[in-house]
């Protein structure tokens, strides 16, 4: 078998087989399908967001790319509370395309790549200039945000329709074809960028897109059971899902089921939130060592099993879309790719047909908050997708989108693949939870999907926890994906996309 690709849409999951069929490796077809998926779901990503991509193999390569965009070297005078959406959103710039050059030049390096980047994203350009109907989630999305989009510079005359033809956005791809991935931040592609940002009001000018650069690093491991979990280092969120399976490491989940074991996958989840106000651009702010074996002892034993403790943390939003690619010889990308909000800022770069980011709204302005912004500083990150190696060898792909939710559907995916033995299709399809606000939600309480047993919500209410129920496979939970690698390949893709 020549490989399999997951990810949340069939034109994307076809571009990335088809480079896997004709011999490419699993960056390439990792940068096909990430490239359609800029096109396809543009309500979730694009060329004016960032990416986030995990890296192993057999012969125990284990990287990190971090393409997390920048705050302007000249920073505005800005509010006390950041804007979400419109031009004073547009605080970062993107990174997604240079973290494709560095994807493409990894599988050239390391695991024998031979294809073009003009290759890998032609599909991506005859999706852009062909035109596709909008997806289902799209559409969701574009009626969910009806009454603020119309205010939004350039976005009604792309994205207002049920067929979505973007042939600015073609254009863009292929100078990026013409004159390689670089060309977004400092080649004729990127002269476009810049005066379309300049055009909408953004501080960011053409010398912090030719400042933007994709980072490699380490991944962060932890022991779970018999397997190796890999996440991506600040200032990303990969310590919290860390955080919260070394937690539940300390437990019999196996023999912990129903409500009990709900209860303490939540409770797990607030242990390791309290920290996560710690994360920031390293650059700036000293690491922690919350992952350390006496950090997870203390955390787990202040878990009550017989009580809910209460959850004291600031809400952050966001969308991505997560994917994963393996090649026949079992190397394998996991990846993340945003623009933080549905939608993003909202705005229609010049006429590049690129949505920006809003990815600078997750800066706070406290100047003693360990993220707070600064000039050419990356703000907390919430992609982590991950990666679990057994004998030192990827088995098992799985990221997911939703902001704050992203540690918490890990856990409940991972303890059901690995604790319970489930199919990566089974595991998928469990009923979840979400812990905290979300944007249809103030309240701090405790999301389930209405599939979960009568029983189990009434064991949880009477353990203290305040629930709501929200509609069974509704797109609050996220979007995850999963593939497992071992005798055979096997992998699914949410139904709640």
């Amino acid at each position: 078998m020549a490989g399999l690709v997951v990810s949340p849409h069939p034109l994307a999951t076809a571009a990335g087989q088809a480079v896997l069929e004709r011999g490419g490796n699993a960056a390439e077809a990792a940068i096909a399908t990430g490239a359609v998926l800029a096109v396809v779901l543009p309500h979730f990503c694009g060329l004016g967001g960032d990416g986030v991509w995990m890296l192993a193999d057999r012969d125990g390569s284990q990287t990190a790319i971090l393409g997390i965009g920048q705050a302007p070297r000249m920073l505005p005078d800005l509010p006390a509370t950041l804007p979400l959406r419109g031009p004073g959103s547009m605080l970062t710039t993107a990174c997604l395309v240079d973290g494709w050059d560095q994807l493409l030049q990894f599988g050239q390096t390391h695991w024998q790549g031979g294809m073009s980047f003009a290759d890998l994203v032609a599909p991506a350009i005859e999706h852009a200039r062909a035109g596709v109907p909008a997806s289902a989630s799209q559409s969701f999305w574009r009626d969910f945000r009806r009454e603020e989009w119309p205010g939004w510079p350039g976005f009604a005359d792309i994205f207002a329709t049920d067929h979505l033809h973007q042939p600015q956005l073609a254009e863009i791809l292929t100078l990026l074809a013409e004159d390689g991935p670089r060309s977004f931040y400092t080649g004729r592609a990127g002269q476009r960028v810049a005066q379309g940002l300049d055009a909408a009001g953004s501080p960011l000018a053409a010398g912090d897109l030719a400042s933007t650069s994709a980072r490699q690093a380490a991944p962060l491991s932890l022991r779970y059971r018999d397997l190796t979990l890999l996440a991506p280092p600040w200032p990303t969120q990969g310590m919290t899902t860390l955080q919260i399976m070394g937690i539940l490491d300390r437990f019999d989940i196996a023999a912990t089921t129903g409500a009990n074991r709900l209860h303490l996958l939540i409770e797990a989840v607030k242990q390791a939130f309290l920290d996560r106000g710690e994360i920031a651009d390293p650059d700036t702010t000293p690491v922690s060592d919350a992952l350390s074996s006496s950090w997870l002892d203390a955390r787990a034993a202040a878990i009550r099993p017989e009580a809910a403790l209460p959850w004291p943390h600031r809400y952050q939003h966001g969308d991505t879309v997560f994917f994963a690619v393996c090649d026949g010889a079992g190397r394998s990308v996991s990846a993340l790719q945003s623009t933080y909000f549905d939608w993003g800022s909202g705005v229609v770069v010049g006429d590049t047909g690129i949505l920006w980011q809003n990815r600078g709204a997750a800066f706070a302005t406290d100047a003693a908050h360990p993220n707070c912004i600064a000039p050419g500083k990356r703000p907390f990150y919430t992609l982590n997708p991950g990666i679990a190696l057994k004998d030192g060898a990827p088995h098992l792909l799985y990221g997911t989108q939703g902001a704050d939710g992203q540690p918490q559907t890990l856990a409940r995916i991972l303890t059901a693949l690995i604790d319970d033995g489930m199919s990566p299709a089974e595991a998928l399809s469990a009923p979840r939870f979400l812990l905290g606000r979300t944007f249809s939600d103030s309240r701090d309480s405790v999301k389930i999907e209405a599939s979960m047993p009568r029983d189990q919500i009434e064991a949880l209410t009477a353990l203290g926890h305040e629930l709501a129920e929200l509609p069974a496979l509704s797109p609050i939970f996220g979007c995850a994906g999963v593939i497992r690698l071992g005798a055979g390949l096997t992998g699914a893709h949410d139904p709640r996309g």
